[in-house]
């Protein structure tokens, strides 16, 4: 099977990962434990304060998970060099995802600024749900195309419900309900907005632009 490019080329026929299943467990893991605390604080004190609150990077467990996902962007970069080494193609949204993701998630985590809970627990989920995908893949399962659908998907759902909380934060902000300043929300909305163009275009691509190339084959 054709080695393809670790991420978002999921329209391939295959992906091969370094790891995968150590790569899984990690992020479901991290999904599992930040999300409790996230719906925990949802159930128990409202969105308000899920997004507003910094206890986030300070709690007991959620604050091994935040220095944790913040050091696995170093790591998750270091894909781009396999890519290069393997001789294999490179697209624009992999690494201009990974380096600005890096980028953004060392400078918020050092103001720890409102909305980073959210962002980490969905990131952790969307990729708990695609390292998944790849393990399967490794360990020689078929895998729906439709799974691959999916993932996408989930992760422009991502990048839209990231401005909203940048709007929010913005809003709350202005009263001093929200810790967080101009110039983070500004990049971070600007991050998420990149992503979301750059993630339907893939899909497009991937699952749209595909099909109607081999209906004007076929024809």
């Amino acid at each position: 099977m054709q080695r393809q490019i670790r991420y978002r080329t999921l329209k391939n026929s295959g992906d091969a990962v370094s790891g995968p299943s150590s790569g899984s467990s990690r992020v479901i893991f991290g999904a599992l434990r930040t999300g409790a605390y996230m719906v925990y604080s949802v159930m128990t004190k409202g969105l308000k304060h899920s997004i507003c609150d910094q206890g986030f990077y300070n709690g007991p467990v959620s604050k091994f998970w935040a220095y944790a996902f913040v050091l696995s962007k170093a790591p998750e970069l270091g894909d781009t060099i396999f890519i290069i080494l393997r001789k294999q193609k490179l697209i624009f949204l992999h690494w201009y995802h990974h380096i600005t993701v890096l980028l953004y998630s060392w400078y918020s985590y050092k103001d720890m600024v409102a909305g980073g809970g959210w962002f980490m627990t969905m990131n952790f989920g969307v990729h708990s749900v695609m390292y998944s995908y790849y393990a399967l893949r490794a360990a020689g399962f078929r895998v729906s195309r439709k799974f691959a659908m999916f993932i996408t998907l989930s992760q422009i759902v991502q990048m839209l419900m990231g401005c909203v909380i940048n709007y929010l934060v913005f809003q709350w902000m202005q009263h001093d309900q929200c810790h967080s300043h101009f110039q983070n929300i500004f990049w971070s909305s600007l991050m998420y907005l990149s992503y979301f163009v750059l993630f339907c275009h893939f899909f497009f691509e991937a699952y749209i632009g595909s099909k109607m190339r081999k209906a004007r084959k076929a024809d």
